[in-house]
């Protein structure tokens, strides 16, 4: 579709927010392109959030998760996460030495640690505007649902494709000792 908005000379990488740049580009590239502006803005947005609200993107994102599934070993949030146990050994670290986690042995397994929050941590595990899942949220709520599961299964594809997918998210969940929250 051509760009009535922009001159064509718009239509090339200096204007790549014009719609003629997926023509100038191909699908593929534009594509990649958008996927590393969504990296560079949870990059920027994971950094504001630290200097704001003391926790950058992962940390937060374990804290709301641990908050959703008290108990959770390291092994089934790195599972959730798609990221191997010993990324997340310094975010657990950081976050347990601030207060905000907790670590117990597992009672059936005591190699295993289950986590969970602390009052401080419970008192961060609350929507908050500024953060990468505030944005995600506004802009979910703008689109209809089948455009949300279409989206979800290109991304899913892609994850899968490139060796990031390793376990459907039903099943990383399944681990943890206590229910999900009904909220969401």
């Amino acid at each position: 579709m051509k760009d009535t908005h922009a001159p064509e000379s718009m239509a090339g990488p200096e204007g790549s927010k014009s719609r003629g740049s997926h023509q100038q580009l191909g699908e593929v590239l534009e594509f990649m392109r958008l996927l590393w502006a969504v990296d560079h803005g949870l990059q920027s947005t994971s950094k504001r959030m630290e200097s704001t609200l003391g926790l950058t993107g992962p940390q937060r994102l374990v804290i709301r998760l641990v908050g959703r599934f008290p108990g959770i070993t390291a092994g089934t949030l790195a599972n959730i996460l798609h990221v191997h146990p010993s990324t997340l050994t310094g975010v657990l670290k950081r976050l347990e030495k601030r207060g905000l986690l907790e670590r117990k042995s597992d009672p059936l397994d005591g190699r295993k640690a289950l986590f969970a929050l602390t009052d401080a941590g419970r008192a961060l595990d609350i929507p908050s505007e500024g953060t990468v899942e505030s944005a995600v949220q506004r802009v979910l709520a703008r689109m209809p649902r089948d455009r949300i599961v279409f989206t979800q299964e290109v991304l899913t594809a892609l994850a899968e494709e490139l060796g990031g997918l390793s376990a459907p998210m039903e099943d990383a969940a399944a681990a943890p000792r206590s229910p999900p929250s009904a909220e969401g």
